[in-house]
């Protein structure tokens, strides 16, 4: 009987960086704010044989890839989909979904759509109509996340008045709330801490340092609970575009310095970054922490549906300054509008509090998008620009954004280069509209290492969007820019491969603006001669389009439908695409002119194109790694 349940929401997330994260902590919060309690839970922390037993149920689920579910949620979505389930098994149960996607990629939000759709199968009863939040909006996946929690409330109000006992429009004083931070920090005196310090040696030090941090940490980032960390050694930093090209891409090689890890050409190397020394001390000089303390991090959960089997449960202490240096990104990532609320009440001075309130108010949306997210104003900048707040480091944990890992498309072959892995990155930097100078944290501080000094560099190796080709297949390769990363990799692997037998022939389509970032020239251009991957003799092929060397732009677009009749042909031979680079417009540019070739050489509509494509897609021969 569903009268004895307790009138709650349960907040189901998804997430892969740590985005859905923040939107259902975001939800979960105004709930609370409007008098109805919340349970927030990671969806791989509840067990989904329970759904029938709920009341309501709200999902915020990212999208990855190519359409692709959150790693956390891929063993409640096989659950979801076991055909015993049966068309009323979730009878009487109301949901919602929110998705966070992006809409330069083909399949935006499909992850949420799915969902959405399974829960409709399975006789549940949406409350509104399912929310879609946008990376390319202006103010992000916010943009839409606010009109959508205002239908929720009313809907949720008409349904049960007894969700939001005084309206879903009276908010209770966030102050009431304030004093209650979702983590404590507890301190430890040196006499107590030190019989539980590691005398391990320097490598095991720092494994059992980042593990101690990052399992303590707020930011509860899913890759870090299931993949094992390596570390890795620096062996060269290459500048591959010439100076003045306007680009700076890097060929780095790194060899392993703890045991090697198995990986395969179209794995994803995530790489944890370093914060700049100088201003993790400043912050700390800011916030008047002492770096020396040895602290632990605990969560006050609320319930734990499933034994949470990572839960960090020895405790050991660790110094301030580690934990901050390891797990908070004050120097890089913008803060949350939330953080400007919780920081508008330690504020001291009036004037800076009116700021902060009306920076996290409705109104003032659009002002803190200036001044936050277009600047990309760091923690420490913020905290800068306000002198009298001081907050507690409890808040500060809980709210300054997690250090997050880098994903990037391994560059190598493990045939080619034993015991190295290799990866091909641009250096982002770029200049807000205050002509501020900005660069992305991780490509900056590679491109700043000298291979000299033996730093280690924590990592962990992922599946990619791209699987491994067996030699027998043919390959149609569209890569420009540092899209051409994982091919590097491909084509070291096919080289060896023909070398010992036969391999199927690759045709390789490759951009660039001019000769001066035409990435590994040398190598493309030595696999197009004599017995090289890319030859005649071998039925390859390699073409590069330049969109700045003459007047005209030319892209890979019209470099494959000069090779139309090529393309087609291999298709007929069971050959395999393969698309990597810029998520923006190029893989949707590049299904159109694919759809344009199997219109002409197939001589069918473009409608008949487009499906034999999907067709192609459901197979396993079409295959997409975008990024932003």
């Amino acid at each position: 009987m569903r009268e004895e349940k307790r009138n709650k929401l349960l907040i189901l997330y998804a997430s892969q960086t740590g985005n859905a994260l923040d939107a259902a902590e975001r939800i979960g919060r105004e709930s609370e704010r409007r008098g109805c309690p919340v349970v927030v839970r990671p969806v791989d922390d509840y067990d989904a044989r329970c759904l029938p037993e709920e009341d309501t149920v709200i999902f915020v689920v990212s999208t990855t890839g190519q359409g692709d579910t959150p790693d956390s949620m891929k063993v409640f979505w096989r659950f979801l989909l076991q055909k015993s389930l049966s068309k009323q098994w979730l009878e009487g149960v109301r949901y919602a979904v929110f998705g966070l996607g992006d809409s330069g990629y083909q399949k935006f939000n499909f992850v949420a759509k799915k969902l959405d759709n399974r829960f409709l199968d399975l006789g549940a009863t949406a409350v509104v109509e399912r929310g879609l939040g946008d990376d390319q909006h202006p103010s992000g996946y916010e943009g839409a996340l606010d009109p959508w929690m205002r239908s929720l409330w009313r809907r949720l109000q008409q349904i049960d008045p007894s969700f939001f006992p005084q309206g879903p429009d009276h908010v209770i004083e966030e102050m009431k709330l304030i004093d209650q931070p979702k983590v404590h920090i507890t301190y430890h005196s040196i006499d107590n801490a030190a019989s539980r310090l590691s005398n391990a040696s320097d490598l095991e030090g720092i494994r059992m340092q980042l593990e101690t941090a990052r399992s303590m940490s707020a930011g509860k980032l899913s890759n870090y609970n299931n993949k094992a960390v390596c570390f890795l050694k620096m062996i060269k930093n290459q500048p591959l575009t010439k100076s003045g090209s306007g680009k700076d891409v890097r060929h780095f090689e790194f060899e392993f310095v703890s045991a090697a890890i198995e990986y395969e050409v179209g794995d994803v190397l995530e790489v944890l970054p370093s914060v700049d020394p100088a201003a993790v001390d400043t912050f700390i000089q800011r916030c008047n922490l002492d770096p020396d303390a040895l602290i632990t991090v605990q969560h006050k959960e609320l319930k734990n549906y499933l034994p949470d089997i990572h839960k960090n449960t020895t405790e050991v202490p660790i110094k301030l300054r580690t934990f901050v240096e390891l797990t908070m990104d004050v120097a890089s990532a913008s803060p949350r509008r939330y953080f400007f609320e919780v920081m508008s009440y330690f504020a001291t001075a009036e004037h800076e509090k009116e700021r902060l309130q009306y920076f996290a108010s409705p109104e003032g949306r659009d002002d803190l998008y200036k001044y936050n997210q277009k600047e990309r104003r760091t923690v420490l900048e913020v905290l800068e620009d306000f002198p009298s707040v001081q907050m507690p480091f409890d808040w500060l944990v809980q709210l300054v954004p997690p250090l997050k890992t880098r994903a990037f498309s391994i560059s190598s072959s493990p045939l080619a280069h034993p015991n190295q892995v290799h990866l091909t990155v641009s250096v982002v930097s770029w200049t807000t509209p205050y002509k501020r100078k900005r660069t992305g944290l991780c490509s900056a501080w590679l491109a700043g290492l000298d291979p000299q000094q033996g730093i280690y560099i924590p990592a962990w190796f992922q599946k990619g969007s791209l699987p491994r080709p067996p030699p027998s297949v043919p390959l149609i390769l569209i890569g420009p820019g540092t899209g051409c990363a994982p091919f590097r990799g491909f084509v070291e692997e096919r080289a060896i491969q023909s070398s010992s037998g036969p391999a199927a022939p690759i045709i390789f389509f490759f951009g660039c603006r001019n000769e001066d970032d035409f990435l590994y020239r040398e190598l493309w251009l030595s696999h197009s001669l004599n017995d090289g991957v890319f030859s005649e003799a071998k039925g390859g092929g390699f073409y590069v389009a330049f969109s700045r060397k003459q007047p005209q732009k030319v892209y890979v677009q019209h470099k494959m439908l000069e090779q139309s009749q090529r393309i087609w042909n291999l298709l007929l031979s069971k050959a395999s695409i393969y698309v990597a680079g810029s998520a923006t417009k190029m893989p949707s540019d590049v299904w159109s002119t694919f759809e344009e070739i199997v219109s002409k050489e197939g001589e069918a509509s473009r409608d008949s194109a487009a499906n034999w494509l999907k067709a192609l897609q459901r197979a396993g021969r079409y295959h997409v790694e975008a990024w932003s």
